[in-house]
């Protein structure tokens, strides 16, 4: 089903607002509302398309600009850039200005600190919705735990873990 303009700004718009944590936080609500919900791709799309992302230079949040070219073409990426990027940018902006005049409540570092737990099970939830759609084949787990093995252990570039992973991905396919 190709989706409205409207359908993809408004879905971006509202992943925008719930932006606690970054562009990685939101990788399970964007997956439940582009594959589970809207089903404008399946899981593999979006797992493929979300890692091409990540792997570009720039900010996280342009995966959203990635998935919005899948689902609209050029029209698709610019107002899924827009709508990623719109309401967050206002809501900093205005929140910004509240904490400047609100340097000095009592209430605002435990307003703060409360966030921080919100923002790391968000991330923890991207890294179980992202890793259940990739672990597809049976060489994937193992992949992963060679990868974070090596990158704790040593102190090598992870552009080792990805020259190995592309190798991996072009003599398993």
């Amino acid at each position: 089903m190709t989706p409205n303009w409207l359908e993809i700004l408004g879905s971006f718009a509202l992943l925008s607002i719930l932006a606690v944590g970054g562009a990685n936080a939101l990788a399970p609500e964007m997956h439940r509302i582009l594959v589970d919900a809207r089903g404008w791709m399946d899981d593999a799309t979006f797992t493929q398309l979300y890692a091409l992302a990540q792997a570009a230079p720039g900010p996280n949040i342009l995966s959203a600009s990635v998935m919005g070219m899948q689902v609209g073409g050029w029209g698709g990426m610019a107002l899924a850039t827009i709508g990623i990027l719109g309401p967050a940018a206002s809501i900093a902006w205005t929140v910004a200005g509240w904490l400047d005049r609100l340097a000095g409540a009592w209430w605002l570092k435990p307003a703060q600190a409360g966030l921080v737990p919100v923002a790391l099970g968000l991330m923890a939830a991207s890294g179980f919705i992202l890793g259940e759609a990739a672990f597809t084949f049976w060489a994937a787990p193992l992949l992963t735990a060679g990868s974070a093995a090596f990158l704790w252990l040593t102190s090598r570039s992870p552009l080792w873990v990805l020259l190995a992973g592309g190798v991996a991905g072009l003599l398993l396919a």
